[in-house]
């Protein structure tokens, strides 16, 4: 999303379903606006609106970029949310969605964790979401992007109350367990083909250049912050490093060091245009 939003000259912005907020504001020259069903009672988040995602507060065409970050596996009435996003954005406007994959092994490992946490909208097709998305909407889908996941969602050091007893099964969410287990799983990935470390999609609808769009899946994702980098531009800020023999980089963001992999032996996780 943050390419958007760089290349957005000011404008209004709606954070759907954001909770305290999907991502940082500062330096950003227009108006982000916050909505969520529920108020966080911790949040200081300025310009917050409690509403329904179903019944958008605002009148047709008011907004420059839309984006509903992780959100829309929570809301009950689809269809309707959707519509309203269709109808809230301008014509000329973009609209981003990141949605987490049913089918994966980081969205079971979550629901089985947290007892469903909330997902009552399980999305197993890249394909199928988007059209749906640009049925609703009325935006045309300009691209997807494949989403991996370091599962920092299972970090003890991310959490502000106890884990569920379950995760005791799992190395009990230490940063060592996750540092060899996203590593390993991602050689599996790489050797077998499979995909237990991808999350979901991330989706561009609207009046979106797609050269913009990196459609290259990035795996080098953080196991405390939970922030992707292109492999190629951790090699260029000098950020890789050996670790007894293997690589590793330190996270730009949190500065976690993290096992590092080539984003271009996965190419069986790129979703295309």
């Amino acid at each position: 999303m943050l390419e958007l939003l760089k290349r957005l000259p000011g404008g209004v912005v709606l954070d759907l379903g954001c909770g305290s907020g999907t991502f940082d504001a500062a330096g950003f020259p227009g108006i982000v606006v916050r909505l969520d069903l529920e108020r966080h009672p911790d949040s200081t988040v300025s310009n917050f609106i409690q509403a329904d995602a179903a019944k958008l507060p605002f009148v047709a065409s008011q907004f420059d970029l839309l984006i509903s970050n992780n959100s829309l596996e929570h809301v009950d009435d689809l269809e309707s949310a959707l519509r309203e996003v269709g109808r809230v954005i301008k014509p000329s406007g973009a609209l981003y969605v990141a949605v987490p994959d049913a089918g994966t092994l980081c969205d079971r490992l979550y629901r089985w964790l947290a007892r469903g946490g909330g997902h009552v909208n399980p999305f197993l097709s890249a394909k199928e979401f988007a059209s749906q998305v640009a049925h609703a909407t009325g935006l045309a889908h300009v691209a997807t992007r494949t989403l991996c996941t370091s599962f920092s969602f299972l970090n003890r050091r991310n959490r502000r109350t106890r884990g569920p007893r379950r995760l005791l099964l799992l190395g009990g969410g230490t940063q060592t367990s996750l540092l060899l287990a996203s590593y390993f799983l991602r050689q599996f990935d790489r050797w077998l083909g499979t995909r237990s470390t991808v999350y979901g999609w991330a989706f561009y609808f609207g009046n979106v250049d797609s050269r913009l769009v990196d459609q290259q899946a990035w795996t080098n994702v953080c196991i405390r912050c939970g922030a992707g980098h292109r492999s190629d531009w951790l090699r260029d800020q000098n950020l890789v490093e050996r670790l007894v023999g293997l690589q590793s980089y330190w996270c730009p963001c949190c500065e976690t060091r993290n096992m590092f992999t080539e984003d271009g032996e996965y190419r069986h996780f790129d979703a295309g245009a």
